[in-house]
């Protein structure tokens, strides 16, 4: 993991600074950005491993990056932000973040969130199968997932939920099970709804396959 570039995007400078210290003292290479517009400078030169993203930053506002970034690349994105409501969270989680740390923060908090992302996203994890629904498919090992035979560009969370179901095609699996398969630290189950939502609509033509039970969670049609 040592030596993986992580793109702190960060406006207040003293922030920046001690989380670019702590990081690159844990063996990451940092690059900074100060405003959203320079943040999308920066991540399509760098080619970041991971993005540390504050959400509170010059336009554009962090949700506009997270969201831009999205539609573009599964690279792992850790939103920042000094707002706790449960809204602002769930909505960085929608957009496609992976982990969610709320400011007043301890750096070495941060710097174990964004380790903890990248054990999860590198596939070291996962075991090496392959599992079919229908239209479905998705090759574990590979870290892919694909609908009649095309790629599907997934989050590293929404592909682990993805993974999961359709592992258990045919059983319908609890938001609790869920969460577990996301292996995260978030403290409900209202983020499984959020990545859902998301999930569904990247599956494209395969987004009837995936399946609301009313009460208990979600499953993916045989």
């Amino acid at each position: 993991m040592a030596g993986e570039r992580i793109l702190i995007v960060e406006d207040e400078p003293r922030i920046g600074e001690v989380l670019e210290r702590y990081l690159r003292h844990a063996g990451f290479a940092t690059e900074r950005a100060a405003d959203g517009a320079r943040a999308l400078e920066v991540w399509r030169a760098a080619d970041p491993d991971l993005i540390v993203l504050d959400l509170m930053i010059p336009e554009p506002d962090g949700l506009a990056v997270a969201r831009y970034v999205r539609e573009r690349s599964d690279v792992p994105i850790v939103m920042v932000t000094a707002k706790a409501e449960e809204a602002d969270r769930l909505a960085g989680l929608g957009v496609g973040a992976d982990d969610y740390v709320v400011k007043p923060f301890s750096p070495r908090e941060v710097v174990a969130r964004v380790q903890a992302v990248l054990r999860r996203s590198s596939g070291r994890v996962r075991p090496p199968t392959h599992h079919v629904a229908g239209d479905l498919s998705v090759d574990v090992g590979a870290a892919q997932a694909r609908c009649a035979g095309a790629p599907l560009a997934l989050s590293p969370a929404q592909f682990r939920l993805l993974a999961a179901l359709v592992a258990r095609a045919g059983e319908a699996l609890s938001r609790e099970e869920l969460l577990d398969a996301l292996e995260g630290t978030w403290a409900d189950e209202r983020t499984v709804d959020a990545h859902v939502k998301n999930l569904r609509h990247r599956l494209g033509a395969c987004r009837d396959r995936l399946e609301t039970v009313r009460g208990f969670g979600y499953r993916v049609r045989a």
